[in-house]
């Protein structure tokens, strides 16, 4: 825990809550609050629950001397370059200065740190660095007109100051990942960066680095995937501490970059109204579609093709004139006409005159014309993939183990891969080619209890992928919908037709599965056209009629839907916020062909959403681990996720949502609370008074406040863990302490990561053959990996909950970072795998924490309710300078705030 040495020492039983209490309000109270907090400890050597099974990671084990000294060198450059052309004087400070680097092959992170083997000859360099590298005099108002009169490459010069910051030792490194010197000592960040640049040196100079993948399109090339843009495979790859000592971990990665073409091909692939430019070549861009226009092309790098130059513009956006409006000053002040300019200089016509130029400059005029631009290659794909897009961007990274595995390996033996440079010698690292060998254990399915006409019944799912189905059983609490209507949005005569046969299939299908869904509905089935889901208020006044014939007591909206439509967004926001009443929403090609799966999924959405649930743990958690939990002693599960806007949104706020269980001992229904917040802002900033709701829900619900928290916390990265712990759990505190009298509860904080690069592999070994066996099966739900691979000091765990059918599964990783209820590891893995089979939507365990799957739902639905279809009132609209405050979520209404309304 984050606690101090005496109390972090682990007992039979828990400590005395009040005593860690009155540690825990000196630490957060005192003025240095971060200098206590350590990560919690793992509570013994592991788990033990399960059988035993054999498994592959994909983790490289890196052996390195930790007497091999590593110098750290500041690099500052001037005029300062991009990372690209950093790049290139790096390999030419090398070659053209080896005795000043006294032979050293350093390794540069291509922004201001090199790291070298050996100490240069002085602590401070000043050297000089020329490259062939076109030049603009930025006298000339106009940029391009300079570059047009010299089409021969001049010699660049680059200043480089090279200062020495530290001399870091590997010992520390050593000792942390051996678990010698205090048990408290920090992981050396500094040495384990510096290696991992030094990893990354050899293929950086083949790849596109994106983040920390790598991509080459000597991995398979590339393959178009629509919208002006590719799909490049390559690979991810970071070194980590775990038990075993330094991991590389490596794995197969694919996305999307931007496809090299020329400018106005690349329009016509991306925006839909620009199809036909070639054959339009006079038209131009009215208001909103020169946004559109900008928005696309806007931050791209693109080249000219007119002339012979390696120059890279990045795109600013475009002029206010057409083409053919569009004049210049000369270096003698004379007013040229762009076009004319083109036509004297180059002999070109102008094709596209009433389409804009691009502005590739921040604050002066240059212009070029879109036609004589090519998009640069090697640009990672800005902004929101369409859903076609995604559906092939996670085809082509959607493989089998067997085909992943070869593929990882291929890249660990390849000429691409970390093991491909020369750096690892230079460094004295010995990088292992083969996965790490690892025991796992196999947990045994919890037995759930369903309903059956008024009596319970028991399931242990028992097949191998963990499913079971409802044909027998009825949910464990079906609810009682009287008072229903149905709304249609478009559809043609055919399939409006046969609305009166779907809601006879679904009555039916929801009587068999214990749900009362009334055969009437209260109105007659409404048909509107698609029209009215892009009109908002119009959408509202037909919501609002709806519910006044239901005399303002609606239990449930169904909306059939032509297709998918953005107005979706707004029918959510003013069902659930201004109406007050819960909707579920299909598609008509899913009523063309309904099957019993598809009734079976809605019904058991609309049966959650209304207040019932699909199942229970047969065996209650409490006496399951009766070591800390008793049927008398309510637990409260939260779950917290933080949704923030696409990567081109600088404007719109971030969207956090808590969700927490409002019943016990079977924990499975959770109701939500949702705020908006800063741009991009990781730590949830009204978590004190979220949770206060939700206790207060609580304690009415059950009758008493919770004895006992366990929090699950979504989308943070390691970076953030401790940043995120410290604010977060001091506001679970506040909110506790104003609500406890007395003893406050132990709290319990899971970090929770679906986003990691660990793969698990079965894998049997059988000394009767020479080739060991490698299924191509994906590793069973209930796997849990808590040795070998996880931290080597702190408590984490990777558990696979879920069977994967498509491509390779993806274990969740559980890192508890504070833990006052002082679970063992098979208490935490338990608990959570027991709880993965609760899941309100579905009749098989999920691959997540069903509290931070609910988060995931809730922060979705909190963006919906910022996203307007009617464009003058977008989010987007907000100037950069508006706060983000200015736009809080709208309150949702009484009638449905303490519903599932959002899964």
């Amino acid at each position: 825990m984050f606690i101090s040495e005496g109390l972090q020492k682990q007992s039979s039983l828990p400590l005395k809550q009040e005593d860690v209490w009155k540690f825990q309000k000196h630490t957060f109270t005192s003025g240095k609050p971060g200098q206590a907090l350590v990560a919690a400890r793992r509570p013994d050597s592991g788990g033990v629950e399960g059988s035993v099974i054999s498994l592959l990671a994909n983790h490289f084990l890196v052996q390195f001397d930790s007497c091999q000294r590593i110098f750290h060198y500041n690099v500052e450059i001037s005029p300062y370059p991009s990372k690209e052309i950093a790049r290139m004087i790096k390999k030419k400070l090398v070659e053209d200065n080896s005795a000043v680097l006294c032979g050293a092959i350093p390794a540069y992170d291509g922004r201001k740190n090199l790291y070298s083997p050996v100490e240069f000859q002085k602590d401070k360099l000043e050297l000089f660095i020329s490259l062939p590298i076109p030049t603009n005099k930025p006298s000339l108002p106009y940029g391009e007109l300079n570059g047009f009169q010299e089409n021969h490459q001049q010699l660049k010069l680059f200043r480089l100051n090279i200062k020495l910051v530290s001399k870091l030792d590997g010992k520390e490194l050593s000792n942390y990942l051996n678990k010698e010197g205090g048990d408290w000592i920090p992981l050396p960040q500094d040495y384990l960066q510096a290696l991992d640049v030094v990893l990354r040196e050899g293929s950086i100079e083949k790849c596109i680095p994106v983040g920390r993948s790598l991509y080459s399109s000597s991995m398979g090339g590339s393959q178009e995937i629509g919208g002006g843009a590719v799909g490049l495979r390559g690979f991810f790859q970071s070194l980590r501490p775990t038990q075993q000592g330094l991991a590389l971990n490596v794995d197969f990665s694919v996305t999307a970059f931007h496809e090299s073409i020329g400018v106005i091909s690349y329009l016509q692939k991306r925006l839909e109204f620009l199809r036909d430019l070639p054959q339009r070549k006079t038209r131009g861009l009215i208001g909103p579609e020169r946004k559109e226009v900008e928005r696309a092309l806007k931050n791209i790098r693109i080249f000219v093709c007119h002339r012979e130059t390696v120059q890279r513009y990045r795109v600013y956006g475009l002029t206010e004139e057409a083409t053919e409006n569009l004049w210049f000053a000369d270096r003698d002040g004379n007013n040229l006409r762009l076009i004319s300019y083109f036509k004297d200089h180059y002999n070109y016509d102008i094709q596209y005159r009433n389409l804009p130029c691009l502005q590739i400059s921040r604050s002066k005029p240059c212009y070029l014309p879109m036609e004589l631009c090519m998009v640069c290659e090697g640009q990672k794909f800005l902004g929101k993939l369409s859903d076609d897009q995604t559906a092939r961007i996670l085809k082509m990274g959607c493989q089998r183990p067997k085909e992943r595995k070869a593929i990882i390996d291929g890249v660990m033996q390849g000429p691409v891969g970390p093991t491909s440079g020369v750096q690892g010698r230079e460094f004295k690292l010995h990088i292992s080619r083969e996965m790490t060998r690892l025991n796992g254990r196999l947990l045994q399915p919890p037995k759930l209890k369903f309903g059956d006409g008024g009596h319970i019944r028991d399931l242990v799912p028992s097949r191998r992928d963990r499913q079971w189905n409802l044909l027998d059983s009825h949910v464990f609490e079906g609810t009682q919908i009287e008072r229903w209507a149905l709304i249609s949005f478009g559809g043609n005569a055919e399939q409006k037709s046969s609305i009166p046969t779907f809601i006879n299939q679904l009555t039916q299908r929801c009587e068999q599965l214990g749900i009362f869904l009334n055969k009437n509905t209260i109105i007659s089935p409404q048909f509107e056209p698609t029209q009215v889901l892009n009109n908002v208020s119009l959408l509202e006044s037909k919501l609002k009629r709806i519910q006044r014939v239901a005399s303002n007591n609606l239990q449930l909206l169904v909306c059939v839907m032509e297709r998918k439509h953005k107005g979706y967004a707004d029918l959510k926001r003013i069902a659930e916020t201004s109406v007050g009443f819960v909707s579920q929403c299909c598609l008509y090609q899913n009523l063309s062909k309904p099957n019993s799966q598809f009734l079976a999924n809605l019904a058991l959405k609309i049966n959650a959403k209304i207040g019932g649930c699909t199942t229970a743990l047969y065996n209650s958690l409490s006496s399951q681990i009766p070591r800390l939990l008793q049927s008398d002693e309510p637990v409260m599960f939260m779950g917290a996720d933080v949704t923030h806007p696409h990567p081109l949104d600088d404007v719109s706020p971030s969207v956090a949502a808590v969700v927490g269980s409002m019943n016990w001992p079977a924990a499975n229904k959770y109701v939500s609370r949702m705020r908006s917040q800063k741009h991009r802002q990781e730590i949830i900033e009204d978590l004190g008074a979220m949770v206060g709701e939700l206790l207060d829900d609580f304690h009415q619900a059950v009758g008493k406040l919770p004895k006992r928290i366990v929090f699950f916390r979504d989308g943070v990265s390691e970076t953030q863990f401790y940043k995120v712990l410290q604010e977060e759990l001091h506001a679970i505190k506040a909110a506790c302490s104003s609500r406890y009298p007395d003893s406050k509860p132990p709290i319990t904080f899971a970090v929770v990561q679906k986003r990691h690069h660990t793969r698990l592999f079965p894998f049997k070994l059988d000394p009767s053959i020479v080739q060991n066996q490698f299924s191509d099966e994906n590793i069973a739900p209930g796997t849990v990996v808590d040795t070998v691979i996880t931290h080597p000091r702190e408590f984490d765990f990777y558990l696979c909950s879920h069977w994967g059918m498509k491509g390779t599964s993806r274990p969740t990783h559980y890192h508890i970072l504070w833990d006052e209820s002082q679970f063992t590891s098979d208490e935490l893995q338990k608990l959570v795998y027991n709880l993965c089979y609760t899941y309100v939507r579905c009749t098989k365990p999920v691959s997540l924490v069903p509290p931070v799957y609910y988060a995931h739902l809730a922060a979705y639905r909190g963006r919906l309710y910022l996203e307007r279809s009617d464009s003058k009132s977008t989010i987007s609209s907000l100037s950069r300078a508006a706060s983000p405050k200015t736009m809080p979520l709208p309150k949702l209404s009484e009638n449905i705030k303490k519903l599932m309304f959002y899964c």
